[in-house]
């Protein structure tokens, strides 16, 4: 008998009788069969196959009553994949049986901390470290999605096996960590519409674990509707107060108001082994310099620290050379590029390596020369010294000053790894009992791409805190950074931890000790939700880190070029990005609010990568450097103020691309719908000219798919009952749908043949699909929203259907346009009669001005 505090007894949950697990999953005679059909085949003895309710105890779930009764009601439709070895060991690998002839679309890990899509119709076909896999069943008209999970101190992954096999491999991350029977090391799910799907999953594990949070349960960070700056890509390590500053300004002085800025990789007090314990790393450029560094101090690094209060303010504030700053990056990019053959000359032993070394040389002086430069221009003239009160200096000075200036920037975030830095804490300098732990990577990484990253990470190993502390590692840094002005982090590196957990109890129970610390941090110093979590796109983490964490990279960082070198790469990595981001939104989205990561407003794809940001359903950032923008296109999709006309939730693929290549099928666009609050949106974007090879282990271009691509769009592909707002919206009888760029609109019922439309290589169209409503009994009416902004849906902030006539509420300034299929007789703009176009082809459009003082926010009232 349950318990009194079993939810099953509770009057909030109710027991729905439905089919039952025997009619929907068999496991006999060597086959998994789902509704009678089969799914593996030459399953193996040792695999076992339970229920859901006979393995997850709701009553231990701390989960919501909603999403408890939500997960019992669907619970028939789940079960999970077991099985046993005779010997236990840290690392197991075993087949779930073969299958071929269905299409699946999977993502899997291609580097430790990304992952991406990949599609396929066998088992063979799976990449390593598959992180899940969805699979088409025609038969039934049904999805199963199969999600390797976590069990006791295992972690799993799905991987490829031979004739057709699908292999999953359990291990721990420590030698000393052995197991050799599983019960519920795999999750399976089915259901009628995949998208359903991941979001009965993902709820079902969050009640099965324990040990993350449902994205519906958290508070999103307030910067998640805003537009922002970040540093990176416009200093890399480089990153300084002037330089921050002038950066802030382009924008102010262009009139648009960043309102956040993320001060990334640069600005913490790190230097590297062998050097003195208590001194910066000096003259550190480039991503590669900094990855055996460690931190010394939590406190800021140098060049932030020796800010002085008020020194930005008054009218003789430093000059700033955003040429340095260029010439230090392509000089930073070169020595790379030199350090890289010096290795290939050691390898091979060849005679060119004292002409290489004699390179580097040179170019290391003229860094430090250039490095000169940059810090006579920026040394301040006070002669204050030591009789200043602490607070004027440093970066509790220097966030007091940006906010004095900028009067629109609400957050300020700094970057850390998860370790720190890239390579942890240096043992001795801090109170906190550190240590060097060499790493030691999974053979399931050999199947990833070569990663500089990891290669570095290695070679140095990692200044590791102690598990014990990691409440106080965190809280030590992120309470300064709060006293400091720092209202959130940018928390990067994440999956180093799997790297050095042999010593701790394996990576499960490392893991744990440090989101907990981390966790805790956040809920006291950052109000909850002040993180972004990034390179963090493995099972573990979203398993075991993301109670608090609620937002999250999606994709790999913004590539302005290739690093390996092909000149093609400024092209072919963009369209990569953006189907790293559609795809892995498929489960991140559950978790965490999908970050699509910043761009380059100046870059030869910028407005190809505008395109997806506009509809992302999340923040909109730049890494700009300084002095170089394009602002016709940054104004498409801000406002003045540093709003943005956000999407409603986060976009996925349509059906018709989800088990398809977008990347290099040479016949395939990638198609992402979402909401605005008074319609449905569709991106489609060519992408193709790059993907990932599986005999290279890497992405590289296929010239030979950079071609336009013809395909069709329908209204129906928007999937309106994925949001409970948006559900009304599929049920009109007819749309006008707006074709952004080619500023044209058609009409089209759920009954129409669909639009046919051809896309130019990294090119895009937004099409928006607006309900029709009648008026007067006869007049068709719908409103598009301010047309030079991408997403123009997104501007309309109220709708009230009236008597003779409709009250909308837009925000922005610039054309206005609806559908009408009658000229109205009068048009109010905020309370007075104004001129209007009306057009025999429905056509009703307006200049809307952005009024300041009504944050950019227009009353219009049309009658007829």
């Amino acid at each position: 008998m349950a318990s009194p505090n079993d939810p099953l007894n509770s009057t909030t949950l109710k027991l729905i009788k439905t089919e039952t697990l025997e009619n929907i999953f068999n496991l006999s005679d060597g086959k998994f069969k789902i509704r009678g059909v089969p799914l593996f085949h030459d399953v193996p003895n040792n695999v076992s196959f339970s229920s859901f309710s006979s393995i997850c105890k709701l009553s231990e779930s701390n989960a919501p009553p909603s999403i408890l009764q939500r997960v019992l009601d669907f619970s028939h439709k789940g079960g999970f994949f077991g099985f046993s070895h005779e010997t236990p060991s840290d690392r197991l690998m075993n087949s779930l049986g073969s299958f071929n002839g269905k299409n699946f679309v999977s993502i899997f890990r291609f580097k430790t901390w990304w992952s991406t899509q990949w599609v396929g119709n066998s088992g063979s076909d799976l990449q390593m470290e598959t992180q899940w896999v969805l699979i088409e069943i025609p038969e039934i008209k049904s999805y199963v999605v199969i999600i390797p999970i976590i069990e006791n101190c295992f972690r799993s992954s799905l991987n490829p096996g031979f004739d057709n096999h699908v292999m999953i491999c359990a291990e721990s991350g420590s030698t000393k960590v052995k197991e050799s029977i599983f019960n519920a090391i795999a999750y399976v799910h089915l259901c009628e519409n995949p998208y359903n799907l991941m979001k009965e999953a993902y709820s079902a594990l969050r009640v099965h674990l324990n040990t993350f949070k449902l994205l519906e349960e958290k508070t999103v960070p307030n910067l998640v509707d805003k537009f922002g700056w970040c540093t990176w890509d416009a200093f890399y390590l480089t990153v300084n107060p002037i330089g921050v500053w002038h950066g802030l300004e382009d924008f102010s002085n262009a009139g648009v108001e960043p309102r956040f800025v993320i001060i990334d990789d640069g600005w913490q007090s790190i230097n590297l082994d062998g050097c003195d314990p208590n001194e910066d790393a000096k003259n550190l450029v480039l991503g590669g310099e900094q990855m055996n560094g460690r931190l010394h101090r939590f406190d800021e690094c140098d060049k932030f620290k020796n800010y002085k209060s008020g020194l930005l303010l008054g009218p003789n504030s430093p000059p700033f050379n955003p040429k340095t700053i260029k010439e230090l990056i392509s000089k930073g990019i070169e020595h790379e590029h030199l350090e890289k053959q010096r290795q290939e000359a050691i390898l091979s032993k060849s005679c060119d390596l004292v002409e290489i070394e004699s390179k580097i040389k040179k170019l290391i002086k003229e860094i430090d020369d250039l490095f000169g430069e940059e810090k006579t221009s920026s040394d301040s003239k006070s002669e204050c010294g030591s009789c200043c009160k602490e607070n004027e200096f440093g970066l509790k000075a220097f966030t007091r000053d940006l906010r004095t200036k900028f009067k629109g920037l609400d957050d300020v975030y700094v970057w850390h790894a998860l370790c720190g830095a890239w390579g942890g804490v240096r043992p001795g300098t801090t109170h906190l009992n550190c240590k060097i732990v060499p790493c030691k990577l999974s053979p399931g990484l050999d199947g990833t791409m070569e990663d500089l990253a990891v290669v570095n990470i290695v070679k140095g190993s990692i200044g590791l805190v102690h598990p014990d502390q990691a409440n106080d590692f965190y809280n030590s840094m992120h309470s300064y950074l709060a006293q400091s002005g720092v209202t959130g982090v940018k928390v990067d590196v994440i999956h180093t931890l799997e790297f050095v957990c042999e010593d701790y109890g394996g990576r499960i129970d490392l893991a744990k000790a440090y989101y907990e610390g981390l966790t805790k941090s956040i809920a006291k110093n950052f109000n909850g939700n002040g993180i972004i979590a990034s390179m963090q796109q493995c099972n573990d983490f979203f398993f075991l880190g993301t109670e608090q964490v609620s937002m999250g990279r999606v994709g790999d960082d913004f590539w302005f070029r290739d690093p390996n070198g092909d000149p093609m790469g400024v092209f072919w990595l963009q369209g990569v990005h953006m189907i790293h981001c559609s795809y892995n939104s498929l489960w991140m989205g559950q978790m965490i609010q999908p970050d699509w990561d910043m761009f380059q407003s100046d870059h030869l794809c910028a407005k190809f990568h505008a395109g997806s940001r506009a509809i992302c359903g999340g923040p909109i950032y730049l890494s700009d450097n300084v002095g170089s923008h394009d602002f016709d296109l940054i104004k498409k999709l801000v406002f003045p103020d540093g709003s943005i006309p956000k999407c409603i939730h986060f976009p996925l693929p349509t059906r018709d691309c989800l088990f398809k290549n977008p990347l290099f099928d040479q016949t395939t666009l990638l198609k992402i719908w979402n909401f605005n609050k008074y319609g449905g949106v569709i991106g489609a974007f060519n992408c193709q000219g790059a993907g990932w090879d599986p005999k290279l282990h890497k992405f590289r271009g296929f010239p030979e798919c950079y071609k336009p691509i013809t395909s069709t769009v329908h209204v129906t592909e928007v999937e309106w009952d994925q949001k409970k707002e948006a559900t009304h919206l599929g049920k009109a009888e007819e749309y006008v749908v707006y074709f952004n760029q080619a500023e044209e609109f058609c009409l089209m019922t759920p009954k129409s043949e669909p639009i046919k439309f051809t896309i130019q290589p990294l090119t895009f169209e937004l099409y928006n699909f607006v309900p029709i409503t009648k008026l007067c009994g006869r007049i068709k009416f719908a409103p598009i929203g301010l047309t030079n902004m991408f997403n123009s849906g997104g501007t309309i902030l109220d709708l009230e259907y009236v008597e003779s006539g409709v009250k909308i509420k837009v925000k922005g300034g610039g054309n206005f346009l609806a559908y009408s299929s009658e000229s109205p007789k009068k048009f109010q703009l905020n309370g007075c009669e104004v001129d209007f176009q009306w057009m025999c082809d429905g056509k009703l459009s307006l200049i809307v001005p952005w009024i300041e003082e009504a944050f950019g926010i227009s009353g219009l009232a049309i009658f007829f």
